[in-house]
């Protein structure tokens, strides 16, 4: 072949419901998951980073089960029903109570893991609500945190299956009193996945 030649990789076409919303595409054989929700579906909340599945960085729901998405093929998608941390929040934006909790432990740090740690705490309860130390521990271990913030992690997942209301976590009008004191409005950009 000259050096003008250009290979082509045959697409396959794949359509998934993905945060509640029907969503069609094309991929190549080899593409994963995550590169099917990050750079054809723009949803960049899922995180690259150790590409094979150690880190947890990429965890999404896939019909209902946490996998990294990283060990997925896009086209083992077709059909499936996915969710990103993107869709952890209501539609009006109204943060998930796993996703408050987070705020108010003070969870978030650098917020790399984050999306991944929130999926699998959000797994995890809706598998057993109110899960104990030890079933939050093992829910979350394929999930790494270089800031080293499990404890505050472990707490907030503690906060959503005791119930508690610490920090009006997960309402409307804590939402507002934190936004009005200006408070982390970095970590809860983290918190909710938007950054990229």
């Amino acid at each position: 072949m000259s050096g003008d030649a250009i290979d082509t990789v045959e697409t396959l076409p794949i359509e998934v419901v993905v945060n509640g919303l029907r969503r069609t595409t094309r991929v190549a054989p080899h593409a994963t998951l995550l590169d099917a929700l990050r750079d054809d579906l723009a949803l960049t909340g899922t995180k690259e980073c150790c590409l094979v599945g150690e880190c947890g960085a990429c965890t999404v729901l896939l019909d209902g089960r946490s996998v990294d998405a990283c060990l997925v093929l896009a086209a083992e998608a077709d059909g499936s029903e996915i969710v990103t941390v993107e869709g952890l929040a209501a539609r009006d934006g109204t943060l998930a109570p796993i996703q408050q909790a987070f705020l108010d432990t003070g969870a978030v740090q650098c917020g790399f893991c984050i999306p991944g740690q929130l999926m699998s705490a959000h797994a995890l309860l809706e598998a057993d609500p109110h899960p104990g130390r030890a079933a939050i521990e093992e829910g979350l271990a394929g999930n790494l945190c270089r800031c080293a913030c499990y404890e505050q992690i472990f707490e907030a997942v503690e906060l959503v299956a005791s119930g508690a209301e610490r920090g009006n976590v997960g309402t409307s009008a804590g939402n507002a009193a934190a936004a009005a004191a200006g408070a982390r409005v970095g970590a809860r950009t983290n918190a909710e996945g938007l950054d990229q």
